[in-house]
């Protein structure tokens, strides 16, 4: 079980993140990039996750910027509300607050960074932003495809779902054939298939990306 704490980033600006740390051996830090619907219960549920992994992993909430403390369910309201606010955040602001996090952690170890969703596509950006960072996975990011002029600065693992209604295979496909050095894996699964919705969860896709994250983190995450 984590708790909430309080960072400031480069502009002044603080904001809460949510922190869990590992019971036993810390193995490194890890940034969690929320989806669009904020830190939700499901974004706590897998940062306790990771800790219980050996990761010390904290969630920043990156829509503190613009309203503290939003999170929304999963309705078709909740859902417009949810895209607007990442609409008003965009990718290159949240730069900032994930760099503090990165700051913070790094005085503690080696820092990698995962996103799921929206966090899937600032994980992308952030790699090629964020200073100090081990390694990057993202997960289904929709903008990944249309920012591939970005140059990440360390190691990059994305994984998507062949099912995925809102990224097109071309574009994932045009995302692994950009760069030969970042490993992508497309899963048979719907979008979001980490998240707790029913329709999009799939436990298969699940395991086998994990066990794939679980590698790479250990390979690139060395003091």
């Amino acid at each position: 079980m984590g708790k909430d704490i309080t960072l400031k980033a480069i502009d002044g600006h603080e904001f809460t993140a949510y922190q869990a740390l590992p019971a036993g051996e810390r193995k490194g830090g890890l940034i969690l990039i929320q989806e669009i619907f904020g830190v939700t219960a499901h974004i706590k549920e897998l940062c306790d996750h990771f800790a219980g992994l050996g990761y010390e992993t904290v969630a920043p909430a990156i829509f503190d910027r613009y309203q503290k403390n939003f999170t929304t369910g999963y309705s078709p309201e909740d859902m417009q509300a949810a895209v607007k606010m990442a609409g008003t955040s965009g990718i290159e602001t949240p730069m900032l607050d994930i760099q503090a996090t990165a700051d913070d952690l790094k005085t503690r170890g080696p820092v990698a960074i995962t996103g799921f969703c929206y966090g899937g596509s600032l994980t992308w950006v952030a790699a090629a932003r964020v200073e100090g960072l081990a390694c990057a996975v993202g997960f289904y990011g929709r903008l990944i495809p249309e920012h591939l002029d970005l140059q990440p600065l360390c190691p990059v693992m994305l994984h998507f779902g062949s099912r995925d209604k809102s990224i097109p295979l071309d574009g994932v496909r045009a995302t692994a054939e950009a760069d030969p050095a970042v490993k992508v894996h497309i899963y048979q699964a719907e979008h979001g298939f980490w998240s707790d919705r029913p329709a999009n969860h799939d436990d298969a896709a699940i395991a086998l990306s994990q066990e794939r994250t679980l590698a790479f983190l250990d390979q690139h995450m060395q003091d």
